[in-house]
């Protein structure tokens, strides 16, 4: 799985101007399931965002976990990370398939959950209009197939 972690002092999400999903401090994470993916993959990924050490302690040193903050998380799907690149217009065939993708979004969110993390969720294929404010910014990119 990919994803896409915003450090955020606010995000929400709306759908045809309705609110579906808002989280306060926290992450807006941005993510996507890649075909060969499974439960695993989402499982390791929650674990990974639940621990990220990118807020900060009383130094003012990134040292803090999302948990660690008493945070939140507005997840929200994007198959577009799967993005194939070798031409002008992207490819994602890489992209795990809609039933399969909508699954292991869903998945992420409920392990980020039984990890301590509340979660908020955008909807899974719909056109969303997703506002943030960047904390830093702090911008991070992880793939579980990169150790």
């Amino acid at each position: 799985m990919r994803a896409v972690l915003q450090r955020v002092t606010e995000a929400s999400v709306r759908i045809g101007g309705e609110l579906v999903g808002q989280t306060g401090k926290g992450f807006l994470i941005l993510v996507c399931a890649m075909a060969g993916d499974a439960e695993a993959q989402a499982e390791k990924l929650a674990a990974k965002v639940a621990k990220l050490r990118v807020f900060k302690d009383d130094q003012g040193k990134m040292n803090l976990s999302v948990r660690d903050i008493g945070g939140s998380a507005l997840v929200v799907s994007q198959f577009t990370l799967a993005a194939d690149l070798r031409g002008n217009r992207p490819g994602f065939s890489t992209a795990a398939p809609p039933a399969e993708g909508e699954r292991l979004y869903l998945h992420f969110s409920q392990a980020l959950e039984k990890e301590g993390v509340p979660v908020a969720n955008g909807r899974f294929g719909a056109d969303m209009a997703v506002s943030l404010v960047n904390d830093g910014p702090v911008t991070i990119w992880m793939d579980t197939d990169q150790p």
